[in-house]
């Protein structure tokens, strides 16, 4: 079987839980495996079961009321010895990364990261994974005997590829045996990031601007397409750096990595820094003086022109149009 193990925070699903679902449902069909998925600790498990899996695990103990790297690592390593899996499915978290490398070595077995693609070719599985900021791609393959390790990079497996279960899948609660002396370290009080004001991560539509805006007199231009679009606003990093918009509307690899039906590029050149944040959407579209932008190679459609006057032109059409 392939096994999904999801993530959530007092409760609260992680977004990447059902990303690494959905890249599980697809292992699943291309590789005509059964696909089942796994939750540690006092989570709602008929959330998975609503999805189109065969069954649904869930891990409960004292122990594994709040996450410890040494409490999932035993957990997970129990259900695993007892499913024997072919594929271990996981969110490319900080908690997983913190956690994930402990289990696979636990068990002997290899683990590959940031996963954004997978083939099958001659009877084996090849993942993709990026290395220098997305400027190569890498094809990865198990040596040795399942099950293998792999997570799933933000953005590149779209939650809204989830298929529903017809009806409801079964949830099973194995026994866990965990003891309070094989913890070695003792959760403190969460870390509280600050509050951003939008969570770009969840925006279906974004409007993002790049240099070509040339000054932050010109942002008002950008927020009425915004507004008629019912979109949110991103930025490159020198937008933000040159402190035109706060930091939290930058996407790329410094910033927030998104995912949404629709990225409008407006006078962003296409630097990789930029587009693995981004590289995820749907459908992109970019407007750019610059034929020869590199935002070109990735974009769905293009415009090669002087957005001052594109904008304000899509933004009356857009406004007409209601």
């Amino acid at each position: 079987m392939i096994l999904v193990v999801t993530e959530h925070q007092s409760g609260v699903w992680h977004k990447m839980s059902w990303e690494a679902l959905a890249a599980g449902q697809a292992l699943g069909q291309a590789l005509g495996r059964p696909v089942t998925a796994a939750v540690l600790g006092d989570a709602a498990a008929s959330d998975l079961a609503a999805h189109a899996v065969d069954r649904v695990f869930s891990l409960q103990h004292p122990l594994l009321a709040e996450y410890t790297p040494d409490g999932y690592t035993l957990a997970l390593r129990q259900l695993i010895n007892q499913l024997h899996p072919y594929l271990v499915v996981l969110p490319h978290t900080y908690q997983v990364r913190d956690f994930a490398p402990q289990l696979a070595a636990a068990l002997g077995r290899g683990f590959i990261s940031d996963v954004i693609a997978f083939r099958a070719e001659s009877g084996s599985l090849v993942f993709v994974r990026q290395l220098f900021q997305g400027k190569m791609n890498a094809d990865v393959t198990f040596a040795g005997d399942p099950p293998y390790f792999v997570s799933v990079q933000a953005g590149a497996f779209p939650a809204g590829q989830l298929q529903p279960a017809p009806s409801p899948a079964p949830v099973d609660r194995p026994t866990v045996t965990l003891d309070a002396a094989q913890i070695r370290t003792k959760p403190l009080e969460r870390f509280q990031e600050a509050k951003r004001t939008v969570d770009l991560g969840s925006a279906e539509l974004i409007v993002s601007v790049g240099r070509g805006i040339k000054g932050p007199e010109n942002l008002p231009m950008i927020q009425k397409l915004a507004e008629a679009l019912g979109a949110q606003i991103g930025a490159s990093r020198p937008v933000c750096d040159s402190g035109w918009l706060p930091l939290e509307r930058q996407v790329g690899s410094s910033g927030q990595t998104v995912a949404p039906k629709l990225y409008l590029a407006l006078g962003i050149s296409g630097a990789i820094q930029h587009v693995v944040g981004m590289k995820g959407s749907r459908t992109v579209v970019a407007i750019n003086k610059d034929a020869s932008a590199p935002i070109f190679e990735i974009a769905d459609y293009g415009i090669v022109g002087d957005l001052f006057d594109i904008v304000p032109a899509l933004t009356e059409a857009l406004q007409s149009s209601k």
